[in-house]
């Protein structure tokens, strides 16, 4: 990159529409130029009724066209605008983004849950020096939103866990209002409600693991973070129990006292408690040493995105492994066969790269497959007789970060068709209402890799020393060297071989080669 680019983050939040404008240039060098922000409660509406009033919607479009106003003044000519849970939990969302598209010229995508979190995640990693001193340790992200919070556990730079829990702070100040509690007694009750599944996260996960480290991302708490920072220290590290004995401090003081001193609206302050009871409550459970705050929004990850989309970046982090470790980590609670899984993903990952020129298939799809690999026999933890429809269901009820829902719903069907028979979009169109005529295929091609790979393996004995794919006269040629027999692999594997036939035109056909070198 020899010059610099400009770009603009939008952020649709539950509490506020900001935005942020970058210069990108040198190899991973990212300035803020300009951050606005505008107050608009979107999220306890939404969370209520399910719907955006007609004067939100007004209101967020007036924003919109100011935003879009800079953007020109600027001569921006790439952004991201995205919408977090107050929109995805609005029922005709569709309707409120065509009206916005129309009205304002920008296109607001609305993020999955963890769609969402990864994005939040990245926005960490731009402040490289803290992320790669943090990361090299066990540690935990808190990410508050305005509908429910994320909790990631990291071992030694891999993400060991993730989980979703409805405890944001509009949620969790909606259930305040409704039972009358003055902002005096929030920290007490918010930590009756969000301890007993903070125990839940840490007996599933944690068990006798410590966490060394806990990364606060949030709108609500960084200022008093910043504040101790600059008061006590240059360090922007803080003990676990020193945040504790600060929190508690403005607990007792008056809400206008607290707003004065800490130098943030009136209103934000029964919010900024939430989330201080959220963190010392998650703090003081999983035993954290120390608490770092970077003070990072959805729109540092957004440009993060999109630098590294150009291969700007100069990070070591390897974020795509982070989904693997996700889907190694749900295979693994439903008890899935770790062996079987590796010499299943290596076979299908070799498939895929054989018929590359076959399939035209991105490496993203490949990353797919690899999960599919992984999950692929999730569903036996239920039931060996429906493991199919089992695995589906599993799928699609785990948060895995990283993925679309359309990405989960896609791995969820190829893993099922691994089991059961393949359905067509004819056959069966309620697999895939919400899926597009492009994803399908890709279901489709997916599918026939992971079932012709399944089957060399059908015993699960791993029999093979060597396997080899090649395409020779219209056929895919696997190469076997092995000496065991492999009578049930060769008689279970021609329904699957016609299958892949079906969507790629060529024939898998085994050649076995016994260790003394004579072909079979």
């Amino acid at each position: 990159m020899s010059k610099t680019e400009l770009f603009a983050a939008i952020d649709v939040g539950s509490y506020e529409l900001g935005m942020k404008i970058f210069e990108l240039s040198g190899k991973g060098s990212v300035k803020e130029l300009e951050h606005i922000v505008h107050r608009i409660d979107l999220g306890s509406e939404t969370y209520k009724t399910g719907r955006i009033s007609p004067s939100h919607i007004r209101e967020i479009c007036t924003i919109l066209k100011e935003y879009h106003r800079m953007m020109k003044t600027y001569g921006i000519k790439a952004y991201r605008a995205c919408g977090t849970s107050a929109m995805r939990e609005t029922r005709d969302i569709q309707l409120v983004q065509d009206l916005i598209y129309n009205q304002t010229g920008i296109e607001v995508a609305v993020l999955s849950n963890s769609e969402q979190r990864f994005i939040d995640y990245k926005s960490v990693a731009l402040q490289t020096k803290h992320f790669r001193r943090v990361m090299e340790k066990t540690a935990a992200i808190l990410d508050i939103g305005g509908g429910s919070v994320q909790i990631s556990i990291f071992h030694h730079d891999k993400l060991a866990a993730t989980q979703n829990l409805r405890l944001g702070v509009l949620r969790l100040n909606t259930i305040m209002n409704e039972i009358g509690a003055p902002v005096e007694r929030y920290d007490s009750l918010i930590s009756e409600i969000v301890l007993p599944q903070v125990d839940h996260f840490r007996k599933m996960y944690l068990q006798e693991n410590r966490i060394r480290n806990l990364i606060v991302v949030d709108d609500y708490l960084s200022p008093i973070l910043h504040r101790m920072r600059k008061q006590h220290r240059a360090e922007d590290f803080i003990p676990g129990k020193e945040l504790e004995l600060y929190v508690s401090q403005y607990a007792q003081k008056p809400v206008m006292t607290v707003a004065q001193e800490l130098q943030v609206p009136l209103e934000n302050i029964p919010l900024l408690r939430i989330a201080a009871a959220l963190v010392t409550s998650v703090a003081n459970r999983i035993g954290v040493e120390s608490i770092w705050a970077p003070g990072v929004t959805l729109c540092d990850g957004l440009v993060y995105e999109y630098a590294e989309q150009k291969k700007w970046m100069d990070e070591k982090h390897d974020f795509e492994q982070d989904i693997v470790a996700c889907a190694v980590g749900i295979s693994k609670r439903y008890m899935g066969n770790h062996k079987r899984s590796e010499t299943l993903q290596a076979l299908a990952l070799a498939i895929f790269d054989t018929t590359k020129k076959l399939h035209g298939l991105s490496a993203r799809h490949r990353l797919l497959l690899q999960i599919c690999a992984i999950l692929h026999d999730c569903g036996k933890y239920i039931s060996l007789s429906n493991m199919g429809e089992c695995s589906y269901h599993i799928i699609m009820s785990t948060e895995m970060i990283g993925l679309s829902h359309r990405e989960r719903e896609m791995v969820a069907n190829i893993v099922r068709f691994n089991h059961t028979p393949f359905e067509t979009i004819l056959d069966a169109p309620e697999r895939y209402t919400d899926l597009s005529e492009e994803e399908y295929l890709v279901i489709a091609k997916l599918s026939a890799i992971l079932r012709v790979a399944n089957g060399l393996d059908r015993t699960h004995k791993q029999k093979f020393k060597e396997v080899h794919f090649r395409i020779q006269q219209e056929k895919l040629v696997i190469a076997i060297d092995s000496a065991a027999d492999i009578t049930v692999e060769k008689g279970m594997f021609e329904r699957r071989a016609l299958f892949f036939e079906e969507v790629f035109g060529i024939l898998p056909v085994i050649r076995q080669k016994k260790e003394r070198g004579v072909a079979e």
